[in-house]
């Protein structure tokens, strides 16, 4: 009967406009006027669908009942009872008897079946919308002090690992992944590492980290550290990304338990940033960290696996923690009381928290100071009764070598090379030179320098020198004396700094062509250590002129996908810095704990303290009996903090040395990590 009405309801509708006016404007016909409506409902109340099958399934049995109770001399509760026993089982109408009755039951049946198939159909699109509410990361995320990672790029696969090995020493933790992608690609993608998380769990959820609902259905309010990630676009609109992305998160109405590691693209627009976020905000800024790290890794050969070892987890790292069982001593006694970790400076309680870094030794803890050390993990040191034997005795009297003038090249365009020629101003010593090779013509250089604040009228120490040319061309590599750099930088240029691959493969290029011509310039150098490192690649008599070459200077490249680094480590051909790596470093060391991006910011500046290289002649005879205590001790004579050593004739530098007490013969070959004030 609804659908017979419902199929002449433009007839009805028909007679009534021709009752009316003929000058009235013409109306919607009846039928798709509640059409609409059903329409608007169904969109609007999400059960509207179940109540309308409710109705239909009433109306049914009534107009069944009704229909019964005419043909049948039953009653009329019986008649509605039996019609919705047809309506439940289109069998029961088998027994009926008579004609009428026998009619009236198979139409009362067959609307049954139409309304019980409907119901199936409804609950067969319920399960799959909600199944596919999960497999499109729709659902809430129900969790607790978590990490909470908003967009995604090229560094999130390290920054994940980073993060996995964090929280080994707890079981494991929970990672969430909220970015503007599929959730079953993210997934894939993740996969993919085929990295062990070591118990940690990631979830991804698909979302805006603008929208409030995206954010409040992965707890943002209940995370213990948020990072957000720069997009893969140019830094102006990367870091606009990051402000708007800042502000959703100071409209939570929640609040924020944690705090927020943002990382930034150009250091101009850090303090914008900090300006909305206020003190939650801690930021990274990835192109200047990797512009100052590439500086001190070309003055300071073999600092950038120091820098590796010490902002990733997985061998020593920065903790701060409170020993009450330290009040009363001096720093001296502190820095002998930890025979697992390193301690290096103070968060001092009476200013405010702030942390001191290689403070002096007659410092005294107070109630409230927390020691900042490098150790293996947090549950992995604690103080101890002080050493015996130690007997540090005092330094050679040896005066440390001056500066002496250097020639660096810049192969390539950076977006804060003004910043990066400030810090080699402060670096260097009067009479060296800057030399830089790029495609960007020599006026247009100079008007960007100045439009980034640089005054090169204001440029004592160096002296820069603009050669125009391509990079990946030979011969306009071969009209610069590459021969006589002692560091060259090659830098991921500005104009392709929005595709990783480009822009690595470029440098790849640059480096291989440098290290070519370089190696048909330079003499060998025939050493014991040389053809001992050469002896793996006896199959190339051409990777081992490029490692020859190595010998003579030095070229740091700013690698910036894993991969490419691979290639260029396998040949050993360039002390490289992997940029996205150590940003991935730095951005979890700084989630695991806000107070560690204060360490790291004045390690990076060009004023404070550094991290420096220094050679064993400044603390010890050669072949003198020391154990790594004493080495600390003599350290503290000249106001550094001794964290690691390397040894003559091996790769890779210790730090956080176990066995501090045991005595072992020391060679003038050998050299010191140590943080250091900037001079």
């Amino acid at each position: 009967m609804p659908f017979v009405l419902y199929k002449h309801l433009d007839y009805f509708s028909h007679l009534t406009i021709l009752s009316k006016n003929k000058n009235n404007k013409e109306e919607v016909p009846l039928k798709k006027r509640i059409a609409y409506m059903v329409d608007v409902c169904f969109s609007v109340y999400p059960y509207a669908k179940l109540l309308a099958l409710l109705f239909a399934t009433i109306l049914l049995i009534g107009f069944g009942g009704l229909a019964l109770y005419a043909v049948n001399k039953n009653s009329f509760a019986e008649a509605l009872w039996l019609s919705w026993t047809f309506v439940a089982d289109s069998g029961n109408h088998a027994d009926t008897e008579g004609i009428g009755p026998r009619i009236v039951s198979v139409s009362i049946s067959s609307g049954g079946m139409l309304i019980f198939a409907m119901m199936l159909g409804l609950v067969s699109d319920a399960i799959s919308e909600k199944v596919d509410s999960l497999r499109k990361g729709k659902s809430e995320v129900i969790e607790r002090n978590h990490i909470l990672v908003l967009g995604w790029s090229d560094k999130l696969g390290s920054l994940l690992k980073q993060l996995a090995i964090a929280n080994k020493s707890v079981g494991g933790g929970v990672v969430v992944v909220l970015a503007e992608r599929d959730k079953e690609e993210m997934e894939i993608d993740i996969a993919k590492l085929e990295f062990d998380f070591m118990g940690t769990s990631v979830i991804c959820r698909s979302g805006s980290p603008l929208i409030l609902a995206d954010l409040k259905k992965v707890s943002v309010s209940k995370a213990r550290a948020i990072i957000v990630l720069a997009s893969d676009e140019n830094a102006d609109q990367s870091d606009a990304r990051a402000l708007r992305v800042v502000l959703s998160l100071t409209g939570v109405k929640e609040g924020l338990r944690g705090h927020v590691v943002v990382e930034m693209s150009d250091l101009d627009n850090e303090p914008l940033v900090k300006l909305v976020g206020g003190e939650l905000i801690e930021t990274v800024v990835a192109h200047d960290v990797i512009g100052r790290l590439m500086i001190q890794c070309a003055l300071q050969p073999g600092l950038a696996q120091i820098w590796e070892d010490i902002l990733g987890f997985e061998n020593a790292e920065f903790y701060i923690k409170r020993w009450p069982q330290l009040d009363g001593l001096r720093f001296e006694n502190v820095l002998i009381s930890f025979p697992d970790a390193i301690p290096c400076g103070i968060k001092v309680a009476a200013d405010g928290g702030k942390i001191n870094l290689n403070p002096d030794d007659k410092y005294v803890m107070k109630e409230g100071d927390e020691v900042l050390v490098i150790a293996e993990d947090d549950d992995t040191y604690a103080p101890s009764a002080f050493p015996e034997q130690v007997c540090a005795g005092l330094c050679p009297n040896t005066v440390e070598p001056p500066k002496y003038p250097e020639k660096i090249l810049f192969c390539g365009w950076r977006r804060d090379i003004d910043d990066m020629i400030l810090v080699l101003e402060a670096s260097l010593p009067l009479g060296s030179e800057l030399w830089m090779f790029n495609e960007v013509p020599e006026k247009e250089r100079e008007k960007k320098l100045t439009d980034g604040g640089l005054d090169i009228s204001q440029l004592e120490n160096i002296k820069l020198v603009h050669k125009e040319g391509n990079a990946v061309i030979k011969r306009h590599l071969e009209n610069l004396p590459l021969e006589t750099f002692d560091s060259i930088l090659i830098l991921a240029d500005e104009s392709l700094e929005d595709s990783v691959v480009h822009s690595d493969s470029r440098s790849l290029a640059t480096l291989l062509l440098i290290r070519d011509i370089q190696s048909k310039r330079l003499p060998y150098k025939e050493t014991k250590s040389t053809s001992l490192r050469l002896s793996a690649f006896s199959h190339s008599s051409w990777i081992r002129e490029m490692q020859q070459a190595s010998d003579k200077s030095i070229i740091i490249s700013e690698i910036l996908d894993s991969r490419t680094r691979n290639l260029v480590s396998v040949s050993r051909i360039s002390d490289y810095v992997l940029s996205n790596e150590l940003v991935s470093m730095a951005l979890a060391m700084v989630a695991e704990d806000k107070q560690i991006n204060r360490v790291l910011e004045e390690l990076f500046a060009e004023e404070g303290n550094e991290m420096c290289i220094k050679p064993a002649e400044l603390y010890l005879y050669d072949q003198e009996e020391l154990c790594f205590y004493d080495i600390m001790l003599r350290g503290r004579q000249r106001q550094e903090v001794v964290i690691g050593y390397r040894l003559a004739n091996v790769e890779r530098a210790v730090i956080n040395p176990s066995l501090k007490s045991a005595v072992r013969k020391w060679s003038h070959d050998d050299v010191f990590v140590v943080i250091s004030i900037n001079e």
